[in-house]
């Protein structure tokens, strides 16, 4: 019987040689209380046989297999994935990662147990305790831009078109901005709280010397500021558009911008572009924003304005103007944009998920944009030896294992995630052949022991005849 034992558990570990995560039992053997006898020289004692002394599971890594599948994951190092069942609170634990999305959004196992792990707020932090992985959005807003950068190079060789850039816009007229008033303009995209997209435009015109002008306006019909448009005939008027203005001062030896003058347009008289009532001076002590950068205020959807930063790649320090690495220039070549970029995105749907090696699971977005979701939980415990097994590749803690102490991978003693990957059974065929050889072995001299105590007794009956 005790033979027969270890070769069922010899066949089981063979069975699971390709199941995800699969840990393998290992037996020992004990002799069983002797029997004494009386013998010539005295008492002496007979052995009665073996038994099972203990079976245990070996928790040696398996080797990891790559798979297709961004949710199949594997434990580099120490640790269980917590899944709760479904429709209980009960929580089990397992080393087989083999994971995917059912149609309600939450992470499962093949057997429908939910994976359990932190929520993520914006910045990757946990938020609350651990809970079930669901996927319960699959859009991502959309953010309002409120920076635009546009770094050029205006060209030192350029003549004055315009004696004043501002008064030469009109947003009545088909266009706005005639060529024949500016050197040098640079259009970029940003967006709006909803998501849509706007052209704001920045026209460049040179004053004289080393100094230039410039303007910021967009597209007089999405100007939704209150009076930009005529309520008679539902079009724009002669400043809608306009949004700022203000001159560039630039070190005539070396090109690079040592002071900024800006004004936004914020008055409602929007037919007259001179009235000193429709500008405002940003004062560079009073109006810069924390990081020094001048401000202005369009308005695509009526009643939310927006507050967008104004960078050339130059910001204030309080007293000065410091210019970054790459900033804006007056160099003697043609009029170009070294570089522009502006914040903000529309909405996005889901396209796919990520994993990263310390469990934070990453939604990636139509819209370019990758939100940390959610952190997978791995758990551990004193003694792993006193787990139970329920089948499916799932534990039970017990009363011997211990409370689980749950934690982020690869932090107290967990391991690393491994996406796409799933952890393979950790049995060795080479020493499960050889236990079973043995076993085998073993059990067949037993067998013989049988087959001559059988006969002894034959002989005894015999000896009556």
């Amino acid at each position: 019987t005790t033979l027969g034992n270890a070769m069922q558990i010899i066949g089981d570990n063979i069975a699971n040689v390709n199941t995800v995560g699969f840990k393998g039992s290992t037996f020992t053997f004990q002799d069983l209380l002797s029997q004494s006898i009386f013998t010539r020289s005295g008492s002496s004692q007979v052995g009665r046989g073996t038994a099972l002394g203990d079976v245990y599971s070996t928790f040696e890594q398996g080797s990891f297999e790559s798979t297709g599948n961004t949710t199949d994951l594997a434990i580099g190092g120490d640790g269980f994935f917590v899944l709760r069942e479904d429709s209980s609170e009960a929580l089990s634990y397992s080393r087989a990662g083999n994971f995917r999305f059912n149609k309600d959004g939450y992470l499962i196992n093949p057997e429908g147990y939910v994976v359990q792990g932190w929520a993520l707020d914006a910045n990757g932090e946990d938020i609350g305790s651990i809970t079930d992985i669901v996927l319960d959005s699959f859009t991502s807003a959309p953010e309002a831009s409120s920076r635009i950068t546009v770094v050029t190079n205006l060209d030192s060789d350029a003549v004055s078109r315009s004696a004043d850039l501002s008064a030469d816009w009109d947003g009545a007229a088909v266009i706005p901005m005639p060529d024949t008033s500016y050197e040098y303009q640079s259009t970029i995209k940003v967006y709006d709280s909803l998501g849509s997209t706007h052209d704001l435009t920045i026209y460049f015109d040179q004053v004289a010397g080393s100094q230039w002008e410039f303007v910021v306006v967009c597209n007089p019909l999405e100007d939704a500021r209150a009076g930009a448009i005529d309520a008679g005939t539902g079009l724009p008027l002669v400043g809608a558009g306009l949004l700022g203005r203000g001159v560039i001062d630039f070190n005539s030896s070396s090109g690079t911008i040592t002071n900024i003058d800006f004004e936004r347009f914020v008055g409602d008289d929007f037919d007259d572009l001179t009235a000193a009532a429709n500008w405002v001076e940003q004062d560079e002590a009073t109006d810069l924003s924390n990081d020094g950068f001048f401000t202005f205020a369009p308005e695509f959807i009526a009643g939310v304005p927006m507050n967008v930063r104004l960078d050339f790649g130059t910001h204030n320090d309080g007293t000065a103007w410091l210019n970054d690495a790459l900033t804006t220039t007056q160099f003697s070549s043609a009029s170009t944009t070294v570089f522009q970029s502006a914040n903000g995105y529309g909405a996005g749907d889901l396209q796919g998920v990520d994993v990263d090696v310390d469990g934070t699971i990453t939604g990636v977005y139509s819209n370019g944009q990758v939100i940390p979701l959610y952190r997978t939980a791995l758990a551990k415990f004193q003694n792993v030896q006193g787990l139970h097994k329920t089948g499916g590749n799932l534990y039970r803690e017990t009363r011997e294992s211990g409370d689980a102490i749950t934690g982020k991978p690869g932090t107290n003693g967990l391991g690393n995630i491994a996406p796409n990957s799933l952890e393979q059974s950790n049995v060795d065929m080479a020493t499960e052949f050889v236990k079973m050889i043995t076993t085998q072995r073993g059990f067949q001299a037993n067998s013989k022991v049988i087959t001559v105590t059988d006969q002894m007794l034959q002989e005894l009956i015999n000896l009556k005849r």
